[in-house]
């Protein structure tokens, strides 16, 4: 199952009819959601971790508390350490209504941090997940909204949320208000700047939020045009313009027809290529047992068993840089291989699981094995556990 499956329950219909427009609630069963991150996980972070500040924060009554008042000191070898988190302040203060917000959980929790990176690959945008802990009957923030796409899915206790939105999916009609009780396995997605309020009922509550940080089509278009600019002279302004503005007419027309000629020039699938190639080489590593992989790199075999690491992109551009060559586009880097290995390679992407043996119709035998210790060293396939 696809992430945007489990979160949404049919990845295409949302992409089609639902993705940017309007509010979608998804029900399904508890157990893949409550399994990504659980109540004791989050006992487990905070008490058995050397979890530190900024990558947890506490809120009561809409306010941020400060860093001091749920954090201690400490040394490792002779220097100090600030901004640990200590576990009896932090129960303290959720005894008092506060809500726990653990950051950045896609940069350190491995469950949420597979579930990310392929959602990331769906969805073609750069995404993060936070998770919050509200104790009974409280809430964390007042009503607000977002500056990007959220998808939020319960995994402990019960959670009631106000929702503003507009009927027709159109941000500048008018909204209505409506309820929605989240329960584990319960999923919802919420398009930038829905206001939105969310409090916890009988019992204490744990909910993720997975943040959509989404690509826009300004954006596109301002990184194809900013190297333009930077063309034009950087010649003054001649004097006098403040007391004759059509001293700026002629060298202003004539740069704007330049500059308008320029775009003209530029090619699209270029630069849709050149956006594309820019997100799959910029997404952080993904190397969880990578130094297991790298001591075994010696011992793989054409019989050893290897897994794609999930999450992890493999995209194919032959004949690039030049022909004969080609670019493997592995997320946080790019590799450049003869053209006869890709087919190879295309093999290995279309698959979980493989052996050097299954590369056959491609690569002889040393060939084959040198191409997957080689893409295990570069972390798209980890050798499968015995």
């Amino acid at each position: 199952m696809s992430a945007l499956d489990l979160l949404t329950g049919d990845a295409q219909t949302f992409c089609e009819k639902v993705w940017a427009s309007r509010v979608h609630v998804h029900r399904g069963e508890p157990g893949p959601l409550v399994g990504l991150l659980s109540l004791d996980d989050v006992d487990h972070l905070l008490t058995e971790t050397a979890f530190r500040a900024p990558a947890l924060r506490l809120a009561r009554d809409g306010q941020v508390l400060p860093e001091s008042s749920y954090t201690r000191s400490a040394s490792l070898a002779g220097k100090p350490l600030t901004g640990l988190v200590d576990p009896r302040k932090i129960f303290d203060h959720l005894e008092a209504g506060a809500s726990v917000v653990l950051q950045g959980l896609h940069r350190y929790w491995p469950p949420l941090a597979d579930l990310v990176a392929e959602l990331e690959l769906e969805l073609g945008h750069p995404c993060q997940a936070n998770a919050y802990l509200t104790p009974p009957g409280n809430q964390g923030f007042a009503v607000h909204s977002d500056s990007h796409d959220v998808i939020v899915f319960q995994t402990e206790g019960s959670k009631r949320w106000e929702v503003h939105e507009a009927p027709d999916g159109d941000p500048s009609g008018e909204r209505v208000r409506q309820e929605v009780l989240f329960e584990p396995g319960v999923a919802m997605y919420l398009p930038t700047g829905t206001p939105h309020a969310a409090r916890a009922q009988d019992t204490v509550s744990l909910h993720v939020t997975l943040g959509i940080n989404q690509l826009t089509w300004r954006g596109l278009v301002r990184r194809a045009v900013s190297p333009l600019l930077d063309e034009v002279d950087g010649d003054h302004l001649p004097a006098g313009h403040l007391d004759d503005p059509t001293r700026l007419v002629d060298g202003l027309a004539d740069r704007l027809a330049r500059l308008a000629e320029e775009v003209r020039s530029l090619d699209p699938d270029a630069l849709a290529a050149t956006e594309a190639d820019r997100f799959l080489t910029s997404r952080g590593p993904r190397l969880r047992g990578g130094l297991v992989d790298r001591l075994a790199v010696d011992t793989i075999d054409d019989t050893t068993l290897l897994h794609r690491r999930p999450g992890h992109p493999c995209v194919l551009r032959p004949d690039d840089p030049e022909p004969g060559r080609g670019r493997v586009l592995l997320g946080d880097r790019s590799l450049t291989m003869p053209g006869w290995v890709l087919p190879a390679v295309a093999e290995v992407r279309g698959r979980d699981r493989i052996t050097p043996a299954d590369l056959a119709p491609y690569l002889d035998a040393p060939s084959r094995v040198v191409l997957c210790r080689r893409l295990v060293r570069e972390g798209l396939l980890t050798v499968a556990v015995p």
